[in-house]
């Protein structure tokens, strides 16, 4: 059996020997609704591609006679349901296309209709006797709505009925708002625009031939600025009972691992669920979920190598993430940006939805960051939501945004080769001034007045945050639980570097200038919360942990004093 990383074709992982966790059961779950076009939104690179390649594998009228070698062993095939194999596919994937200027759009979009249109055309020619006459009729046709009223006219002859879907929605949308080009979305959405004429045609469609649709994307976003051009679907993002649909649950994360015999370490297990579990789509939901292209992403490299991957996060990923520089358009959203990696997490309400006008307040953009994967639930609060940052390796993004953010507003620009040696002072020979000189004489000095409004032991440590963890020496943990309190940062070695020699307890504090006065009193609070926190039956068994009680007064001066 092989890892399936990277691949969403259905059919290839059953029939080319390819683990298959099994999610249907959903399907089943999915046709007892009464709502027949839906609306499913989770993060990027979630599963949604390979959940749809199951439904058009399962649903589609070719694949009567491969159903039982598809499908005999999953939960569908021994429980199928009345609509199986009963209708032809059209699939539609909207990533990937020019959004350049408004032409090189609409131009993309209806040839990639055009592409989908002719693929079923072919798939299903035993059904359409006049399929080249229905290319020839719309291969030049600029009209969107008209293309695909062509093609419901056409299977209206057949008396069959179609199962429209569409992956990556919104993808073409968010790469237009995320450059700012408000008039330019407006324009392709509302009045007159090409995709909202588009929805219309799909709506009148479903009085005829299209019978069930699944939408998915990463954002509520678009199908609300639709409005009454689409306003048929039922939005199960956040139904209870589908929160497990997409992703790996803690049991199907321990079945890998154990068809696989890859991991036998307990350590590595905790690793595994602190880098990449925690999501939860609804309070309600039962079980968290890991997501899935970044734990498959872990055992392929494992897999590969026989160790530890250098990297927690494909690349790939990392560039989509990217997207967060340019959400952060205006001040105020950078302010409740930086509130939640203070705070790691932010008490909200969920907005289900809502449209471009509305994207940059504050609950707006607090929801947006929670469909994007970057925040999740995790209690209630009351009447609202505590969302929370889900897991490390999300972590490491939004501190890499507060390096990036940093050097930007301030045209702060570091050594490499000197932070390095300031970590590897750190790691390796015991010694934390040097970094902590590093930090504060090119980077703390350098803030402006108006981020002292804000300047306290939180803000610094995430700054320490962002410049240790490139390095991958330290996996930093802020407020880690022992017997005697949380201890403000505990610096664990990061299993990418078994050979770093210390490990370190740091008790922070910061004073106002102001506050001077109060120096003493709190150098002795310190120290003893130092001395509480080194003697947890956490560190028994740990040699090298160092111990730190670093006090700023202000930017510009500390105090360093070492146990």
């Amino acid at each position: 059996m092989k890892l399936p990383y990277g691949i969403s074709d259905f059919r290839a992982l059953r029939e080319e020997g390819y683990l298959y966790i099994d999610k249907t059961s959903y399907i089943e779950k999915l046709e007892k609704l009464s709502a027949k076009y839906l609306f499913f939104i989770r993060p990027r690179r979630f599963g949604k591609s390979l959940f749809l390649s199951t439904l058009s594998h399962y649903y589609d009228i070719n694949q009567t006679n491969n159903f039982e070698k598809l499908f005999g062993d999953l939960y569908i095939g021994q429980n199928p349901t009345k609509l199986r194999n009963s209708y032809l596919i059209l699939k539609l994937n909207f990533s990937g296309l020019n959004t350049d200027n408004e032409d090189r759009l609409e131009n993309s979009f209806r040839l990639s209709l055009i592409d989908a249109i002719f693929d079923c055309l072919d798939r299903y020619k035993k059904y359409f006797d006049n399929g080249l006459e229905i290319k020839a009729r719309i291969k030049d046709i600029e009209d969107i709505g008209a293309i695909l009223s062509i093609f419901i006219t056409a299977v209206k002859k057949l008396e069959q009925k179609v199962y429209l879907i569409i992956d990556e929605y919104d993808h073409f949308a968010n790469d237009i708002i995320a450059m700012g080009e408000s008039k330019f979305y407006k324009n392709i959405i509302r009045a007159t625009g090409f995709v909202r004429d588009f929805y219309e045609t799909v709506k009148i469609g479903t009085e005829s031939v299209i019978d069930r649709i699944f939408i998915t994307g990463i954002s509520p976003i678009m199908l609300d600025d639709l409005t009454s051009g689409f306003n048929i679907a039922s939005n199960l993002t956040m139904n209870p009972i589908l929160n497990e649909m997409l992703g790996f649950t803690e049991d199907e994360v321990n079945r890998i691992i154990s068809e696989f015999n890859m991991i036998d370490d307990k350590l590595s297990l905790v690793e595994l669920k602190n880098n990449y579990n925690g999501y939860l789509f609804n309070h309600r939901g039962k079980k968290r979920v890991y997501n899935p292209d970044m734990v498959l992403y872990f055992f392929n490299q494992w897999q590969m190598t026989g160790f530890y991957p250098e990297d927690l996060i494909d690349e790939n990923v990392k560039t989509d993430y990217g997207r967060l520089n340019r959400l952060v358009s205006n001040e105020e959203n950078r302010w409740v940006l930086e509130e939640i990696i203070l705070n790691e997490g932010i008490v909200a309400d969920l907005v289900t939805k809502f449209s471009f006008d509305r994207m940059y307040d504050d609950e707006y953009f607090v929801s947006l960051l929670f469909y994007m994967g970057l925040l999740t639930i995790d209690r209630r609060e009351r009447m609202r939501l505590f969302l929370k940052i889900p897991n490390y390796v999300v972590k490491t993004i939004f501190w890499e945004y507060i390096e990036k953010s940093l050097e930007s507003r301030f045209e702060i620009r570091l050594s490499t080769n000197e932070l390095r040696k300031s970590i590897e002072n750190l790691a390796y020979d015991g010694q934390i001034k040097p970094y902590i000189d590093y930090i504060s004489e090119n980077v703390l000095k350098r803030l402006s007045n108006r981020d002292l409004q804000n300047f306290d032991e939180k803000y610094i440590k995430v700054i320490l945050f962002s410049y240790l963890v490139d390095s991958k020496a330290y996996k930093p943990v802020s407020e880690r639980e022992v017997e005697k309190g949380y201890i403000d940062i505990y610096l664990e070695k990061d299993l990418r570097m078994p050979d770093v020699e210390y490990e370190w307890i740091i008790e922070l504090k910061y004073l106002k200038k102001s506050d001077r006065d109060k120096l003493d009193e709190v150098k002795a609070e310190g120290l003893k919360q130092l001395e509480d926190y080194a003697r947890s039956k956490s560190f028994e068994d740990r040699e090298k942990v160092k111990k730190a009680l670093l006090i700023f007064v202000g930017k510009e001066e500390y105090y360093l004093i070492e146990g």
